[in-house]
């Protein structure tokens, strides 16, 4: 392992807006901080956003200078990644970010019931194939765990540069009847608000490469079982 790398697994360890459990702390347990985000973290009771597979952490903390008024938790498992982010938030002295350094699959250790009102899902692994569908973090395994802590009819977005994902996902949706606040194929060609021209690192490289990104945001259910999509739907 690099000394870059240890030296930053250091140092993220220092900042108190980073929480970095063990494995064998959270397997089939909660986490101290599960529901305890407001109190003991935050400070306040504004509402909770999660940016999942956060990557450098660019996207929340580009999310929380535009919107004081929201606290932000960006998610991910690379913590040399993520120490990017956390640094710049404390060079920035932001106090409504924070990380999680942990596995997607781990994540309903740490939230309680309507503990986030929003999920941003930005240039996740689209894990291509039908095989390896049930690991995307748009499919009903993955949805049914949020609406576990999720507020009721809470906003989930999604951006990805890969068609494959987006197509899946958009079918998922119509298959459970789930609302579709909008959805696009070619996200930086329309006229969109500040919150969708924040880019992500790898964003930035995609649209260097000349690739579209798609773009879909929707509505959870809290009491809607999430089920596959067995049928293909004619896209908007």
């Amino acid at each position: 392992m690099g000394k870059n790398k240890l030296a930053r697994w250091t140092e993220l360890g220092s900042y108190d807006n980073v929480i970095q459990p063990a494995i064998r702390d959270i397997s089939g347990k909660d986490h101290a901080i599960k529901g305890r985000w407001h109190k003991e973290l935050f400070k306040n009771e504004n509402p909770i956003v999660l940016e999942l597979g956060c990557g450098k952490g660019e996207y929340t903390v580009g999310l929380a200078n535009s919107f004081p008024e929201n606290n932000f938790i960006g998610i991910d498992i690379k913590g040399a990644r993520m120490w990017r982010g956390a640094k710049t938030a404390n060079e920035q002295n932001l106090p409504n970010v924070a990380f999680l350094r942990t596995r997607i699959e781990f994540i309903n250790s740490f939230f309680s019931e309507d503990e986030v009102d929003e999920i941003w899902i930005t240039f996740p692994d689209p894990y291509p194939g039908g095989r390896n569908s049930n690991k995307r973090l748009t499919s009903p395994w993955f949805l049914n765990n949020y609406r576990q802590f999720l507020k009721n009819k809470a906003l989930i977005h999604l951006k990805t540069d890969n068609k494959e994902l987006y197509n899946f996902t958009f079918d998922v949706l119509k298959n459970n009847d789930l609302e579709i606040i909008f959805s696009t194929r070619d996200l930086h060609s329309e006229k969109t608000d500040k919150i969708l021209s924040i880019r992500t690192h790898y964003e930035k490289i995609f649209m260097d490469a000349g690739q579209k990104i798609n773009y879909l945001s929707f509505r959870l259910n809290k009491d809607k079982n999430i089920e596959n999509a067995h049928t293909r739907f004619k896209r908007e």
